[in-house]
């Protein structure tokens, strides 16, 4: 695992990053108590990590103490690779041992988010993970500073600096992004500061803003906050949507002139660490990380602007379904075919395995052990966090899995894609060393959207009436809508206000609001007259989050591509496409990402993926029309 690619997911993706996996996946109100009759482990074992909170106390402090020491290798270093190895173990056991105080950290806030005990367990953590990137700041800096020719003749003479050589290759390949010590350590300890506009964010959004309250047209009161927003933008009747959109964004609309500002300041912020690294721009920065072509991002917004049609043809086919003459904005979010089709645990296991049967032998055996033994925490109660996650850097354990798990098929869908990931972190962990055994998020994505579209296919083959072909195919529909094409809408939304700061142009609440627009018009047809949009719903992008992440949605758009290039291949039976995507797996984190897609025969910088993903849309809707034209 890259040192500092370890601090930065686990000090933020217990908080966001993993909370954001399943955008595509819905994370609603429960409307009803799932069934808990099942004899399929339900809640988790956490004393897999520590036995006790005493034991979690007394690694805390023995990796706490230890922080002092790292800092003793800084002056020797670079002198032998004997020096280097020790060193680089050192920092690696350490980073090792905190993911897994981290792990058990979250995972308990998780399970109850009122706990005063728990939520300060995870403030250590945090604070734990801040003092150890900071008492490691120092070695990007000192590798780059010696010959880099000691530096390779050092891992060729040593066979046990393997395990550290894509780590230290890509040390040197950032060699003229990469500051002085002095710097950056400075810029390690602003991180707190330069982060400071999302937490800004979070606290107005979260708990300062006064949300309005609506009654619908069954006399139903709703406080419309932005889980009733999540519930209720779906509404049965046609007025009671409109309702919902028109009060919930001319409230947003009340707050963009702060909201503008902050995210300007945080893109501001992105543009000036980018400056600062020597990037000619702060796309090319962001990508840099991952060793990523700028033509994977450029292409997808390509080929999806190319691929607009198959959109529009969507939108058509859904006012058509709908009966709705002229569509609407907030016309996108009900069920094309509703479904009362109960998915209880022990289903969702069921399904998922069978459905996942072409991944063969090893993945299997992985799966069904996971399925088996107490990883899951699956059902949802009071206080416990909202939505789906798997966390897998405890190396030396497992993975752990948490679902709100509710019977319906989102409920399914979320299974299976929580245990792509699960079974992609126990592959990688057994094929790698620590070093190397975490994957990027450029492909754990692909890992578990693979599963939703093998998922989708089995339950087609055998729905046992149109109608019910009609749900599982709407689903899929409405699942390639909101991964592909709406988060590339928001991936050149981002790319957009990022050069416009590059260029020096002023960001203003009223103006992103103008941007947002324009970009929503076009992805929707307004022009064409495909699907209205009203101006007041420009106000959209000051409620997505992930604007804060700095070019990170892109990757749902491109993971859902890359999983439907995959998926398509395993269905038509190719031969070695499933040991390919195995392969991929068990890469983990031991080259870049790009370069181990290319070995599996997948260029993300190529249009081929995008357009898979738009030929299995039109597939879809294919299959659709055939049954409504009956």
């Amino acid at each position: 695992m890259l040192i500092d690619q370890i601090f930065t997911l686990l000090t933020i993706m217990p908080q966001r990053l993993l909370f954001v996996l399943l955008l595509c996946i819905s994370s609603t109100p429960l409307l009803s108590q799932p069934s808990q009759d099942t004899n399929t482990p339900v809640v988790w074992d956490l004393s897999d990590l520590y036995a006790s909170e005493e034991d979690w106390q007394s690694a805390y402090t023995q990796i706490d103490e230890s922080l002092s020491s790292l800092t003793e290798h800084k002056d020797t270093l670079t002198n032998s690779s004997t020096a280097l190895l020790a060193a680089m173990s050192a920092i690696g056991n350490t980073y090792r041992a905190i993911s897994r105080l981290y792990v058990y950290a979250s995972t308990t806030n998780d399970e109850d988010q009122n706990l005063a005990e728990s939520q300060e367990r995870l403030a250590k953590a945090r604070a734990l993970y801040s003092r150890l990137s900071e008492a490691t700041s120092w070695i990007e800096p000192t590798l780059l500073a010696a010959d880099a020719d000691d530096i390779r003749s050092y891992l060729a003479a040593e066979p046990d600096l393997a395990e550290y050589d894509h780590y230290i290759d890509d040390i040197l390949r950032n060699k003229d992004h990469t500051l002085s010590a002095q710097t950056e350590n400075v810029l390690a300890a602003a991180g707190i500061v330069l982060g400071s506009p999302n937490e800004i964010y979070e606290l107005l959004v979260n708990a300062d803003i006064e949300w309005p309250t609506i009654t619908l047209s069954d006399g139903t009161e709703v406080y419309l906050d932005q889980a009733a927003y999540t519930r209720y933008r779906a509404a049965e009747n046609r007025d009671d949507r409109k309702l919902v959109f028109d009060t919930f964004w001319s409230k947003w609309d009340q707050f963009k002139d702060s909201l503008g500002m902050m995210l300007a300041t945080e893109v501001n912020a992105n543009t000036m660490l980018a400056r600062v690294r020597n990037y000619p721009d702060t796309l090319t920065s962001e990508l840099s990380s991952e060793n990523l072509p700028s033509a994977v991002y450029t292409t997808l917004v390509k080929e999806v602007n190319a691929g607009l049609p198959t959109l529009h043809r969507y939108f058509k086919l859904r006012a058509r379904m709908l009966e709705i003459d002229e569509l609407a904005y907030y016309d996108i979010y009900p069920s094309l075919v509703s479904s009362d089709k109960v998915f209880d645990l022990e289903t969702s296991r069921a399904l998922t395995v069978a459905a996942l049967q072409p991944f063969g032998g090893e993945y299997l055996e992985h799966l069904e052990r996971g399925l088996s033994e107490n990883w899951v925490h699956a059902y949802p109660s009071k206080g416990k966090r909202s939505g789906a996650y798997m966390n897998g850097s405890a190396y030396d354990v497992h993975p752990y899995v948490l679902l709100n798990h509710n019977d319906d098929f989102n409920a399914l869908s979320t299974y299976a894609h929580e245990w792509g990931h699960a079974v992609h972190s126990l592959l990688a962990n057994k094929a790698q060393p620590y070093s190397k055994a975490d994957y990027s998020t450029f492909i754990a994505e692909m890992a578990s959207q693979i599963n939703e579209i093998l998922l989708e296919e089995y339950l087609l083959q055998r729905a046992a009436s149109d109608e019910e072909r009609l749900f599982y195919l709407g689903q899929s529909l409405e699942s390639m809508r909101g991964s592909f094409y709406r988060q590339t809408m928001f991936a050149e939304f981002e790319a957009e206000i990022h050069a416009a700061v590059e260029a020096d142009e002023p960001l203003t609440g009223s103006g992103l609001t103008d941007r947002y627009l324009k970009l929503l018009k076009t992805y929707h047809g307004h022009d064409e007259g495909v699907l209205r949009i009203d101006d007041m719903y420009a106000n959209e992008w000051a409620y997505i989050p992930h604007f804060y992440y700095n070019f990170y949605v892109y990757q749902y758009a491109t993971s859902i591509a890359g999983a439907a290039w995959f998926a398509e291949k395993i269905i038509d039976g190719e031969e070695g496409i499933s040991e390919a995507f195995i392969d991929v797996l068990k890469a983990g984190g031991s080259d870049y990402p790009h370069n181990i897609l290319m070995k599996a025969g997948l260029d993300m910088s190529s249009p081929e993926p995008y357009r898979a993903a738009i030929a299995r849309m039109n597939s879809i809707m294919d299959r659709m029309e055939s049954i409504l034209n009956k």
